[in-house]
Order: structure tokens, then sequence, then C-alpha cells
């Protein structure tokens, strides 16, 4: 079976180097561009499973370049943060952002992160394989949207399909297989398989954030998955 194809940005050639070199050797396919324009190229000739982008570039920073992607693409990204820049984690979360890992880059952390993602995507993917035609499909509704549980597809109202990201659809399926239980954030990072907690992270209420902006009908006063107070989230 062929490994998967990893796209890595950044503007550093040493690093790009010493990223395509570990991985390469763990197996994996991996090519290295050393900015937006070049991210651009690539990907109008291939389809990588999983991109790995530098947040600070010249001329065009990464997280202009997510934005730009995200109009068009749910591909997994994990964006390289200088370590103190919280900020660049924040945004590019908001944008849809898959994770993020801070530089000086540790290696085998990449790698358990990279491992992590596509996990979650070939769990994805083996369910929407699974669907046959005529079979009986879990359709699961979340505000005005629907849920298609075996083609990991986000519908409208009208049909219309909301992209959404692997890490977006890990966590409608975690609140529909808890509805109406409290859960906490640390819960919500386990069930999803995401990484471990960190003391800042507010990784999870970011992403929720992302998607009441999809599901609800007014984001600023949710009434599909609801703010617990002090604990967590509920799906009601």
């Amino acid at each position: 079976m062929s490994m998967p194809y990893i796209l890595i940005c950044d503007d550093e050639e040493d690093l790009r180097e010493m990223v395509i070199d570990y991985l390469e050797e763990r197996g994996y396919r991996v090519e290295g561009v050393p900015d937006a324009e070049g991210l651009r190229a690539a990907l109008r000739k291939t389809s990588p499973a999983l991109i790995i982008l530098d947040v600070r570039m010249p001329r065009e920073s990464g997280i202009t370049a997510l934005a730009k992607l995200r109009a068009e693409s749910c591909v997994p990204v994990i964006m390289l943060t200088a370590a103190s820049a919280i900020v660049d984690r924040v945004v590019g979360l908001e944008l849809g952002a898959d994770d993020y890992i801070g530089k000086p880059v540790d290696l085998r952390e990449l790698e358990a992160r990279v491992k992590s993602i596509l996990r979650r995507m070939e769990s994805v993917q083996v369910g929407a394989d699974s669907t046959t035609t005529g079979e009986s499909q879990s359709l699961i509704p979340f505000g005005h949207c629907t849920l298609d549980m075996n083609s990991a597809r986000l519908f409208r109202e009208d049909n219309d399909e909301i992209p959404i990201t692997s890490m977006e659809f890990a966590l409608l399926k975690t609140f529909a297989s808890n509805r109406g239980r409290v859960l906490s954030r640390d819960q919500l990072l386990e069930l999803a398989h995401d990484r471990g907690w960190e003391p800042f992270d507010r990784s999870i209420d970011l992403r929720i954030s992302r998607l009441r902006n999809k599901i609800e009908k007014n984001p600023k006063k949710p009434e599909v998955i609801k703010t617990v107070r002090g604990i967590g989230y509920r799906f009601v």
C-alpha cells in the first residue's frame, strides 16, 4: 500500500530538508516547497493527505495561505508556529487548521501529530467507503444542517454540502454519540482523538466556535451545541 503523501511549506530550507528526511525514513512520501506560491503550484498537480504549513513566511504568511486554502479545500493542515506565538495558533485554529506544533520542531512530536491526523482521516474514509447504494444511512440533524455519518459529510437544508475538516467531523460524531451529555474539554479532546491537553490550550473552544458558524442559525446565540459554563459543551 502506498504511504500517504505529505506536503511541507516552509521558507527555511534546512528545516524543510530535515522534516522531509525524517518522514521519508519512516515511509512517507514528502515534498517541500518554500512559500505559499509554491504550495498552490504543488496543489494544482497533486492531492496531499496532509500539509505542514509554516505561519511566518515572507511575502505571504501561512495564515493568509491557510485562509485561501480553506475556501476550497478541507485537506488537513498542521501549522508550524513560534513556541510563544499563541495568537498565531488561535488564528490558525479559527481558520480551520487541524493542529499546530511549535518551533523548534520536535520531530518525534511532529510524527505523532501526523499519525494522529492520518488515523482520523482513515477512519472517516473507512466510514465513507462502507456506504453502499440502497443502504440506510445514519443522518443526524444538527440544527438546520444534517450530518451523514456514513459519508462524513454535512449538508444544509437545501442539500448544499458544507465543507468540514476531519477534526470537525470527529467532533460532530462525538456529540452525536453523546447527545444530551455534558462533555468537558478534556473529554472532547480525548474522544475526538486529538492531541493531549495543555493548560493554555483553548483549541476546543475555537473549533466549537467554527462549527457553530456552520450549523447554528445564530452562532452568537447557539441552540444546537450549548455551552455549560465552567464545564464544557452539550449537544441538545
